[in-house]
């Protein structure tokens, strides 16, 4: 039996409520499974441990990450108590960084038994993936004078490998979806790094003749996600094109409560990070009504990742027929408390 070392990172608001409402589900789909199981191991950093320490993580914090093999991440955010640049850059960005996780990705389908806010959305599947590392988010620029003259300046770095590698990831998960990768650019906005972004794709695509390619700008694509989600399989993004554009995945699903996301170490020398795309919702926490959707299918990507893909099967299977028979919390329509939605799915797994 394979045992599963993981670093759990419940964070802040919602995550604490989340978090082991997903672990209880995972915890009971390896039950069933005697191939594998999991051992959590729960550190207790975030917003509240940054009021108690001045830091979102101890400094040896990464090094102690390094010794699990995944880490299953809740939310990050306190911004009435820590501002938002302190939170994600102490503790979300700076594992994503110095784990090298260098590709998000973030599906957004059509649940069985939920209802898309759009008219028409004809059962779409669409694969979101980001780069991770760099582009509009590298921490490079700075602000100079004060007042009328003041000056803020947000560099955007796109290297090679980077571009490369995330375009390559979606080329290859594209062979085992519908086969068709479409590029997200702005080429004709931004002079220098969307060119570069486009010459690189162009290059990539050669090596792949069998898949489809398309190549949109971002505010068409934004515009063609909620017109014709149908029309998407693999969609590959810049760092804040990616990030925008599965918020709104989110969106026409139904709710950003369900989607799921991975940082993944591709090469696997770090451990990679599985996280909701949902923030810390600070205005229902604790109430029990948070939607544990987004965290559940966040650790059915865990699943896939290890190499359980017929466990992760079950575990998307099991929360597309609770939602079939309407328990649902209230962002998507129902009435039905976090803890009704999870006891569901875990009678569902049975």
């Amino acid at each position: 039996m394979k045992l599963y070392k993981i670093a759990v990172i419940e964070g802040d608001g919602i995550g604490k409520e989340v978090v082991p409402a997903a672990i209880k589900v995972l915890n009971a789909v390896a039950e069933m499974d005697s191939s594998f199981k999991f051992e959590w191991t729960y550190f207790p950093w975030g917003c509240d441990y940054y009021l108690q320490h001045g830091e979102m993580m101890p400094q040896d914090g990464i090094e102690t990450l390094k010794q699990y093999d995944q880490i299953f991440l809740g939310a990050v955010g306190m911004p009435e108590l820590v501002p938002d640049h302190i939170s994600l850059w102490g503790l979300l960005i700076k594992i994503r960084r110095e784990m090298k996780q260098a590709i998000n990705v973030r599906p957004a389908k059509l649940l069985k038994g939920l209802e898309s806010p759009l008219k028409n959305p004809n059962g779409f599947n669409i694969t979101v993936v980001r780069e991770n590392s760099e582009g509009e988010y590298s921490e490079s620029g700075g602000r100079i004078h004060q007042g009328q003259d003041e000056i803020a300046m947000q560099n955007a770095v796109f290297t090679r490998k980077a571009t490369e590698r995330a375009m390559r990831y979606a080329f290859e998960l594209a062979k085992s979806s519908r086969g068709h990768v479409t590029s997200a650019t702005k080429s004709n906005g931004l002079t220098y790094s969307m060119p570069f972004w486009d010459e690189v794709f162009a290059e990539v695509k050669k090596d792949y003749p069998d898949i489809d390619t398309a190549v949109n700008h971002i505010d068409a694509l934004a515009a063609f996600f909620v017109m014709k989600p149908y029309a998407f399989d693999v969609v590959v993004a810049s760092n804040l094109f990616g990030d925008i554009l599965t918020d709104l995945g989110g969106a026409i699903m139904g709710s950003i409560g369900i989607a799921p996301a991975a940082n993944l170490n591709i090469e696997r020398q770090f451990p990679s990070m599985f996280e909701p795309v949902h923030g810390s919702a600070p205005d229902i926490a604790g109430k029990g009504i948070a939607n544990p959707i987004g965290q559940i299918w966040t650790g059915k990507m865990m699943l896939d990742f290890l190499g359980h893909q017929e466990a992760g099967k079950k575990v998307l299977e099991a929360i597309e027929a609770t939602l079939e028979k309407g328990i649902k919390t209230g962002d998507i329509g129902g009435h039905s408390t976090m803890y009704e939605v999870v006891e569901e799915i875990l009678n569902q797994l049975q």
